[in-house]
Formats: structure tokens, sequence, C-alpha cells
């Protein structure tokens, strides 16, 4: 064949979405705030096109909800939307951690500890932004020997609904110590192959931040109705 395949570079909604993204989860757009495409273009000096194609992107990960054709609104989940998502990550995580922990190989629970370590580096460096992926990456590092590609690309999607709450968790109600204590000792358990406490300290580690979360919560939209 002859003809030449242009390689495809990230696209300007794509730059666009993980701006917006990263601006939802770090809480820069609250939930419940108005997304104006007009007001999106001119910030970002695009048209409205690639604003609107971002949007859509956005609204189907679960972030947004398109209004009407002019933009969106950032989602608002209710108090049982957010305990339901750390439900799911209750029910899903806790079974690829079991089936997990002994496929692990030596490989596999170093990469888990170089994670560990960059984590750690994040909380010490106060890079909130980082928060978020890094607990996923390393969770998912965790699960990954269970090889449940589909459970996996599940888990992502809610993954993206609660990292914004899990940023929350860690930087509001200073929860850093407790979580670096706790992530060590997943990986310490699963490296010794306790399975049975493993899955039990991890159930314990997510309903925490489950229950902690639904508390700041309570008390946020009170203030916001005074």
């Amino acid at each position: 064949m002859s003809s030449k395949r242009a390689i495809t570079r990230q696209s300007l909604p794509d730059v666009i979405a993980n701006d917006i993204r990263e601006r939802i989860l770090n809480g820069e757009l609250p939930e419940g705030f108005t997304i104006r495409q007009e007001a999106l273009a001119k910030e970002y000096d695009v048209s409205r096109m690639p604003v609107r194609e971002a949007l859509k992107r956005l609204d189907a990960e679960g972030l947004v909800q398109l209004t009407n054709n002019q933009g969106a609104m950032v989602t608002k989940h209710s108090l049982d939307e957010i305990g339901e998502i750390f439900d799911l990550r209750i029910l899903i995580e806790v079974d690829l951690f079991r089936r997990a922990i002994h496929a692990m190989t030596a490989a596999q629970i170093e990469r888990c500890e170089e994670i560990l370590e960059a984590m750690e580096a994040s909380y010490d460096a106060d890079d909130v932004s980082k928060w978020g992926a890094m607990n996923f990456k390393y969770h998912a590092a965790l699960y990954a020997p269970a090889g449940r590609g589909l459970t996996n690309d599940v888990l992502q999607r809610i993954n993206l609904q609660s990292d914004r709450y899990v940023r929350m968790h860690l930087s509001v109600m200073k929860q850093l110590d407790p979580a670096r204590e706790e992530h060590r000792e997943l990986l310490a358990l699963a490296r010794a192959g306790k399975t049975d406490e493993a899955c039990a300290l991890l159930t314990r580690h997510i309903s925490h931040t489950k229950d902690n979360l639904l508390e700041l919560m309570i008390a946020k939209r009170a203030d916001e109705t005074v």
C-alpha cells in the first residue's frame, strides 16, 4: 500500500475536555456550576464547535449534564448517589483485589511500590492535582494481576465520578496520613498473601472515605442553603 496514514495527535476537543475535566475534579468548577459554551470559547480562544464536542465527551463521562445548545451544568450528585459510588467501589475493588493477590508477581509488587512512592511524594508536595489520579493508578496496579479487563473498564468510569470526592477527602478533611498508612498496609498484606485481612482493610478504607465524605457534603450543602 502506497498511501500514507496520518498519525492522529491530540485534538482540540480532547485538549479542552481534559482541561475542563481537571477543573471539575479539582473543584475549580463546583457541582451545579453552569458552563456556557460562549464563555468557554472566549476563554480558550476557539470557536464553539470544539467546546461543544468537549462538553459532549464530558457528558458521556457523567461529569457534566448538557442543558441545552448553549452549555452544560457540572453534575451534582445527591447524597445517595455519592454513597452509591463508593458502595460500587467496594463491590468491584474488593472482588478484584481478592482475585489479584495470589496472582501477583514480584515485578507487579515492585510496580505498586513505585506508584506508592510517587503518590506519597505528591502528598508531601501538597500536589492536590495528582492525588486522585495517583490514587486510582495505585489501586489499579493492586488489582491488575486479576486480569479482569472489562471489570476494570467499569471501575475506571466509577473512579471518574469519585475522583473529586477523593481529593476533597484528602485535602479538606486532612486524611493524608491515614491514607498513606492504609495504602502501605494494603500492599504489605498483599505481599504476604493475607487475602482476607487485605480485603477487610480495603473495605474499611473505602467505607471510611464514604462516611467522612457524606458527613462533609451534608455540612457543605447545609451551609449553601443558609
